[in-house]
């Protein structure tokens, strides 16, 4: 399976794994799976420590390659992305529109704990259970 992983499972994954769910724990570190992030989870997770509402274990030019380090796909920003974000009626966080239409155009699972992401039509989403 390819798993998508929302910004916040990926931060988790990293650095808080008692967060993910049993399920998501198992799915995250089987083999079989390919763990995808996007480069708009990267700019969402220098953000949220900008504002100090994440703490980066380490400054950002040295956190980002040990944090990609287990990640087996960089999702591409694709102006078919963009315009897939752009017809997503979901209201908020301009992250999670682009990536759902990552999921939706690259046909990954979007591993989230975020219910207004969850069951979007036309994307396939693995809840953090």
């Amino acid at each position: 399976m390819k798993l998508l992983l929302d910004t916040h499972i990926w931060i988790w994954f990293l650095q808080s794994p008692e967060r993910l769910g049993p399920a998501a724990r198992r799915e995250l570190a089987d083999e079989k799976n390919e763990l995808w992030v996007s480069p708009i989870s990267t700019w969402e997770a220098l953000l949220l420590h900008r504002k100090g509402r994440i703490r980066l274990p380490a400054e950002p030019v040295d956190w980002l390659p040990r944090a990609i380090a287990g990640i087996h796909r960089e999702a591409p920003l694709t102006h078919e992305i963009v315009l897939a974000a752009h017809q997503l009626y979901l209201q908020g966080d301009p992250a999670d529109r682009f990536l759902a239409a990552t999921a939706q155009v690259l046909d990954l699972t979007l591993v989230t704990a975020d219910q207004r992401l969850l069951g979007l039509a036309n994307i396939r989403t693995m809840a953090n259970r």
